[in-house]
């Protein structure tokens, strides 16, 4: 389930399907093993799929989980079955994490698939630290450096060249192996011809090709 979703997002957004619609980035610094719930503003008019997806290192992206509608079911792809919930409200999409871990930091944002194309509408950058905090989780809001903006559409932007680059190899591959065959039979044909030179009135010579027959 988690690979389906993943796969399709980036098959979405190399046909220019996925929008980046991200004017701000809110950041939530929250001590280990405390408990903390993302925020992200539902955009859709409509009942519509809503995703929650991860960036860590700035390269490695996984789904976490999606929603169809804010009354249906939640799914969760692999590795955030347990401690991760996810809930939907007119206004407000919520992704809850239990018991939080340093594998659990990184860039989480939130899609609508909206009129055909996959709305990204909030990002939030979860920090996870070890030390004495206070029981409050600290939440700040920070205007969101072009580097982060555009930081999902580098990496998506990436894979597209990386896939467009696979298919030009093949197509040629596959021209150069239509090549060779057409070219076998003729090759062949030549092997088993004789050109012959025989004399005629007036001194004019005429070539016969004189190709074995083989008869099976």
């Amino acid at each position: 389930m988690g690979s389906f979703i993943l796969i399709t997002a980036l098959f979405l957004y190399s046909y220019n399907w996925i929008s980046v619609s991200v004017s701000e980035t809110q950041t939530v610094e929250v001590q280990l093993g405390q408990e903390v719930t993302l925020l992200c503003p539902n955009i859709s008019k409509h009942p519509t799929q809503t995703d929650w997806f991860r960036l860590v290192n700035r390269t490695e992206v996984s789904c976490v989980s999606a929603m169809y509608k804010s009354d249906g079911e939640a799914s969760f792809c692999d590795g955030f079955q347990n401690r991760f919930e996810m809930s939907s409200n007119i206004t407000t999409v919520f992704l809850k994490i239990k018991r939080v871990d340093f594998s659990d930091s990184g860039l989480y944002f939130c899609g609508f698939y909206i009129n055909a194309h996959t709305v990204i509408s909030n990002t939030v950058h979860l920090n996870v630290q070890d030390g004495d905090f206070d029981n409050e989780v600290d939440f700040k809001t920070e205007k969101t450096p072009d580097g982060i903006t555009n930081l999902m559409t580098v990496v998506l932007g990436g894979l597209t060249v990386f896939l467009t680059i696979v298919i030009i190899v093949l197509a040629v591959e596959i021209r150069k192996l239509q090549t060779a065959v057409n070219e076998e039979p003729q090759t062949e044909r030549n092997k088993s011809c004789k050109w012959h030179q025989t004399a005629r009135s007036d001194k004019q010579a005429v070539m016969i090709v004189l190709c074995k027959m083989n008869t099976y």
